[in-house]
């Protein structure tokens, strides 16, 4: 029986789904297990994709009987899980703030040299990827969720304006105000880091 669920199309499964049979949802999550674990692995730290793949998951479930079916399922489900990493950093935020303080002395003064001494051809020539990895994660963690969301789609994962807005559920211009807000906000945070 099994067999034959796995054979059928997104739409049947989802009836099945709906009219109670809930062990027929295993098929949906084995069909895109691999989107989803792709989409949060990029977007959530390490230590949390399992829970977070979990999340997408039970709101995908429960959030079934709102899909219409306009778009794909599979774009369906790629929305939520983008807005579920979204929203955990929505979380992430609320609950821990990292002053600059509580990093190590090694890792503050590596930070702020690295930031005197930035230019864009110094941080190619000077900086190794791990290294600008964790200015640009210092930034972006200075940023709202909802900012460091556009910015991740747009600059970092090559998504265009029109992409990102649909994943995240927002309009195209407030994808593109808050890419300028957030481009701006990474401006000043470096240089503040100089002045000081």
């Amino acid at each position: 029986m099994k067999k034959d669920i796995a054979e059928q199309s997104d739409s049947v499964i989802i009836k099945q789904v709906l009219r109670g049979d809930v062990n027929a949802f295993e098929c949906l999550m084995d069909r895109y297990g691999d989107l989803v674990t792709k989409i949060v692995k990029k977007r959530v730290q390490h230590n949390d994709v399992e829970e977070s793949i979990q999340n997408v998951f039970i709101r995908v479930y429960k959030s079934l009987g709102n899909f219409k079916g306009n778009e794909g399922f599979k774009q369906w489900m790629a929305s939520i899980a983008v807005r579920t990493c979204y929203d955990y950093w929505r979380t992430f935020y609320r609950c821990k703030e990292m002053p600059m303080s509580s990093l190590s002395e090694k890792h503050r003064g590596w930070l702020e040299q690295t930031i005197s001494e930035m230019s864009e051809d110094s941080l190619h020539e000077k900086g190794s990827q791990a290294e600008a990895k964790e200015i640009l994660d210092y930034a972006l963690g200075k940023l709202s969720a909802g900012g460091r969301a556009v910015l991740e789609l747009i600059h970092l994962e090559g998504y265009s304006v029109k992409e990102a807005a649909k994943l995240l559920g927002w309009s195209v211009a407030n994808v593109k105000i808050r890419a300028f807000r957030s481009r701006k906000k990474i401006r000043e945070i470096l240089s503040k880091s100089l002045m000081k």
